[in-house]
């Protein structure tokens, strides 16, 4: 395929997170197709509207040559398609593989000749030629490295980051044949500022993906287990870091939850195909473990303080500050916070969960949560700063003390108010 603008035919698939912020900029340049299933997202972004608030209305504006649509025949006349549909686990915690495989038979009903299909979404190393590739050949009848070609190129968005986004973060990339790696590579560095990385093979460029995420996992597992250890010796853990954050290579994580759509997510797809060609991983599902059971030792924390304090924990109302997994953010795809709610419940304890960045649709449906939109003052028996959104800084320690009773516990997860303003810290 000659890369010319007027030959380049782009199709998104999946217009998400990941999949918007793409079509927007390769919509810059060429022409191209964003597509969802979900025709609520579709309409919502022909009015010029993000929900996920990825993109402005102005850089909607923008993309010219960006068009919508939820029919596959308006991707018929694509041929290069990328696909950036979820990759997410199920509740045994194994890599669930169905949006991608969807997303393949979908596009096996419209691929031609010469076509190729670049995937993004986080997998495990091997997963794009063994699980992907062959169904776009079954459902096609086309060759694979023939008739069609393939190209994989891991997405690095970081939701909710303005500073980090996908023009200027560096973009592996990879294809099939040396030929059609060099394409792919040429199609993205057309509109990646920082440049892009050629990998050798589909295969690393999947590998070098799930382990980024694997390795903030294990770092954040580290720090969450040494500050259960400080908790022990009534060290106060963020003076600990501070302290040897001093040395220039000491890294500068955080304990906390762990969740979103990477680093709670990615590792498991590692250990996964890892095990099937007989390795058990150790340190990668320790990690895992710590991080998963860090919402049950918040709340154990919190009891105990409240029993120190005398306060009846049974019946308690607490608060919950935040909801998203992360701040000034509205994604809520995996948030742990939602441990921290279940945890409560064991206890009979009455949670409120507030968070200016979500919607109470999306709670309702995600969760089955109803939030507070205003929480009642003098109401409650503990807080808790579970998202450090810029909305709760900005209320500062006097307007959320005012939310809790005469006798509260107020227990700052995220490191947002000073160590004197707070009766906790994780």
């Amino acid at each position: 395929m000659d890369f010319t603008h007027e030959k380049v035919n782009i199709g998104i698939i999946g217009l998400g997170y990941v999949g918007l912020p793409l079509a927007v900029e390769f919509g810059k340049k060429f022409k191209t197709m964003g597509f969802d299933i979900n025709q609520g997202r579709i309409a919502q972004l022909r009015d010029g509207h993000d929900a996920t608030l990825e993109c402005s209305s102005d850089e909607l504006k923008d993309a010219s040559n960006l068009s919508y649509s939820a029919s596959t025949e308006d991707l018929k006349d694509c041929n290069v398609y990328i696909v950036t549909v979820p990759t997410p686990i199920d509740e045994h915690k194994q890599p669930d593989l169905t949006p991608l495989i969807k997303a393949s038979e979908m596009l096996g009903t419209v691929i031609g000749k010469g076509d190729i299909v670049i995937y993004e979404s986080t997998v495990y190393p091997g997963a794009t030629e063994e699980a992907c590739i062959p169904v776009l050949a079954r459902v096609s009848g086309l060759m694979f490295n023939q008739d069609f070609y393939a190209g994989y190129s891991p997405e690095r968005i970081n939701p909710g980051d303005k500073e980090h986004r996908v023009t200027n973060i560096l973009k592996v990339t990879s294809g099939s044949t040396p030929e059609i790696a060099e394409f792919v590579d040429q199609l993205y560095k057309s509109i990646i500022i920082a440049g892009t990385y050629k990998a050798s093979s589909i295969k690393v460029a999947e590998a070098a993906k799930v382990i980024e995420n694997t390795q903030r996992d294990v770092n954040i597992a580290l720090i969450n287990e040494l500050s259960i250890i400080f908790n022990k010796l009534n060290i106060d853990t963020l003076e600990v870091l501070e302290a040897a954050g001093t040395k220039w290579n000491f890294l500068p994580f955080r304990p906390g939850l762990v969740g979103g759509h990477c680093i709670g997510v990615d590792p498991y797809y590692l250990t996964h195909k890892a095990q099937s060609v007989g390795y058990h991983p150790e340190m990668i599902l320790a990690g895992r473990r710590l991080n998963d059971g860090m919402g049950a030792y918040v709340v154990s924390q919190l009891v105990k303080q409240m029993l120190k304090n005398r306060i009846h924990v049974e019946g308690a109302n607490v608060l919950i500050m935040g909801l998203t997994f992360k701040e000034n953010c509205p994604d809520l795809r995996n948030t742990k916070v939602i441990d921290i709610v279940k945890e409560l419940k064991e206890y009979n304890v009455d949670a409120d969960i507030t968070d200016p960045w979500c919607s109470s649709e999306a709670a309702e449906r995600e969760y089955g949560l109803t939030l507070t939109e205003v929480p009642e003052q003098g109401k409650y028996d503990a807080i808790i700063l579970a998202v450090a959104h810029d909305d709760f800084k900005d209320l500062g320690v006097e307007n959320i003390r005012k939310l809790g009773k005469e006798s509260h516990v107020l227990y700052d997860l995220k490191y947002l108010l000073s160590k004197d303003e707070v009766d906790m810290r994780l």
